[in-house]
């Protein structure tokens, strides 16, 4: 029992002065905490302004994070303490600015976030190694065991309370089932990340207590020694056999893989660099060889895969993920070089090229977004000029274009408008929807691939507008979309019926399927249903490129307590299969009525 007390003591402490350590990161945590807390409890769409607090609050955290440790290692600036902190603030607050008018949380928000704070990761790992001050071996092996041991300690506590909740549910009285949501966001969001804190010393310190801590951190733990030098050494060296086996079949054959390349070296690159900085502080001759050999390695396999790249840029243009696959690549070649001249004593620089290639894709005009969105622009206007439906700014709708030519601009206008980037076209009408207006505008509707030998693949079907809709016994009526590559989860539409306030609610479920529902201003459901189902029932019985249904074909009703709702599809599209596109997106008319 005393142990146990102990034990929980020394936590207790290790906690508590992680909370002094980093203050303004732990307040930012808590914040962030409550909001989440709050969006638990809704139970419907998150207000906007919630998410972008979040956001906020999440940066905050680990700008604040690396501020600290700026302080740590600069014993120069420590004096302006107050001053440094408060400009991180700032900082922080400016983020904030900069998503306030944003319409969504788009994924060119997520992305330009998660590389920000990606960068900041680089430099907490980077700073106490400035000028050799602290081995950056020693350091991101310290950061790697904290981050294990809070992921451990994390899920056995979920595990835990997770038992006890239910135990409590099932033998004492009934809990609430967002208990466990509370109880695994406290967990995950503070508690781990706190723990990870508590276990990172203070690197550039000449305390003597500090001193054992660092010690005791910075020793290599028996089991990573064998998991690195035994296990992952010897499985990169197989992999990498494997790759270089692909690539002399490739030189015979002259046959270029359509993409499936890719991922596996940025996987090969990323695992292959992390065992790199893990195994520097080894010394046997797994771990020596490997250091002499990966870096040459490296080398070749990225460049095979860079003219992979640049055959499908040729080909198709930029995407953001193919601009991050380029920009991996350069950075990957950058370090194999540096690290072939001086493997282990040039390993902090791993850190700081991170870190400003992560900064440089997000700074305008060379950044990912505003590279794919002006390459894809581009594209399109090359396609259409050849097919004399561009000329001189303006658009002449030519209803005998080519397959290829109507894929390629479907293909092409979907991509940009999934990331809200239709406005930046100066020759298309401002109130362009590729839903509705592609007939007039190109004078052809939305075209797709056809998958041959795999039926069902691929299902268009619109409305036949030249058909009266019956709307009889219906309140009201709303037009509504819902996109697969859309990063916006829902929308909610306030209405009243005979002076009573209703609410419609769209949400998306997942890349197939959303729901429609009508809620009362207690945000109860009083009737609802999902899409995907009535969608997969009759675009299973064709692979075509486009079908025009009569109105009763494309209609789904459902009743419920007096409620009634009419779902009229004025357009669909479902993909199904394995690919990044699968999914399904919707247009379509909502009616309701009230009893």
């Amino acid at each position: 029992m005393g142990r146990i007390k102990g034990t929980f003591q020394l936590l207790t402490k290790s906690l508590l002065r992680a909370v002094l350590r980093f203050p303004v990161t732990v307040l930012c945590l808590v914040a962030a905490e409550i909001l989440i807390c709050y969006l638990i409890s809704l139970h419907s769409t998150p207000p906007l302004i919630t998410q972008k607090l979040i956001f906020t609050f999440l940066v905050g955290a680990v700008l604040s994070m690396a501020t600290q440790f700026a302080l740590e290692r600069f014993d120069h600036i420590k004096k302006f303490y107050f001053l440094i902190y408060g400009l991180a603030i700032l900082l922080t607050a400016g983020y904030f600015l900069i998503l306030w008018p944003a319409p969504e949380i788009s994924a060119e928000i997520g992305i330009r976030t998660f590389v920000a704070v990606f960068a900041m990761i680089c430099a907490v790992l980077w700073f106490p190694s400035y000028k050799g001050k602290t081995d950056f071996n020693k350091v991101a092996l310290i950061h790697f065991k904290s981050v294990f041991t809070s992921l451990l300690y994390a899920a056995v506590l979920s595990a835990g309370v997770a038992a006890i909740i239910a135990a409590i549910d099932i033998l004492l009285f009934k809990i609430n089932n967002d208990t466990y949501s509370y109880a695994m966001s406290v967990i995950w969001v503070l508690f781990a990340t706190i723990y990870y804190l508590s276990l990172l010393p203070v690197f550039s310190s000449e305390e003597e207590y500090v001193v054992a801590v660092m010690q005791r951190a910075e020793k290599y733990p028996k089991f990573l020694e064998i998991l690195i030098s035994y296990i992952a050494i010897p499985l990169v060296t197989a992999y990498t056999m494997v790759l270089f086996a692909y690539f002399i079949k490739i030189l015979v054959t002259m046959h270029w893989p359509s993409g499936q390349l890719g991922p596996m070296v940025l996987a090969y690159s990323a695992a292959g660099l992390l065992i790199f900085v893990l195994s520097s502080l080894l010394e046997n001759r797994f771990a020596t060889a490997y250091h002499k050999i990966f870096p040459k390695v490296l080398i070749p396999v990225v460049i095979m895969q860079l003219i992979s790249v640049g055959i499908r840029l040729n080909a198709y243009g930029v995407t953001e993920s193919r601009y991050y696959v380029v920009l991996f690549r350069i950075f990957s070649i950058t370090v194999g070089i540096l690290l072939s001249v001086k493997p282990l004593i040039r390993n902090s620089i791993i850190a700081l090229l991170a870190a400003g290639f992560a900064i440089f894709s997000i700074i305008p005009p060379v950044d990912a977004f505003t590279v794919s969105r002006n390459s894809q622009i581009g594209r399109v206007e090359t396609i259409l000029q050849s097919e004399g439906i561009l000329k001189g700014g303006k658009l002449t709708p030519k209803e005998n274009a080519s397959e290829k030519t109507r894929i390629e601009i479907t293909n092409i206008l979907s991509y940009l408008n999934s990331r809200s980037s239709l406005k930046y076209i100066k020759w298309l009408p401002k109130d362009f929807n590729i839903y509705e207006d592609m007939q007039k505008t190109f004078g052809f509707e939305p075209a797709y691939p056809s998958y041959g030998g795999n039926p069902g693949k691929y299902y268009n079907a619109s409305v036949d507008t030249n058909m009266p809709v019956n709307i009889s016994g219906y309140d009201i009526s709303v037009l509504i979309n819902s996109d697969r590559y859309s990063k916006d989860t829902g929308s909610n539409i306030n209405f009243k019926v005979r002076n009573i306030d209703y609410q419609l609610s769209v949400k998306r479920i997942n890349n197939e399927d959303a729901r429609i529902s009508i809620k009362n201003t207690a945000g109860t459901e009083l009737i609802g249903t999902g899409l995907y189902e009535f969608v997969k029932g009759f675009s299973s019985t064709g692979n075509l490129e486009k079908n025009i249904m009569p109105p009763e074909k494309m209609t789904l009703d459902v009743t419920k307590n007096g409620y009634k709702l009419r779902i009229v599809f004025q357009y669909l599209s479902v993909t199904s299969g394995t690919g990044t596109d699968d999914g399904a997106d919707y247009s379509a008319l909502v009616m309701f009525g009230a009893p």
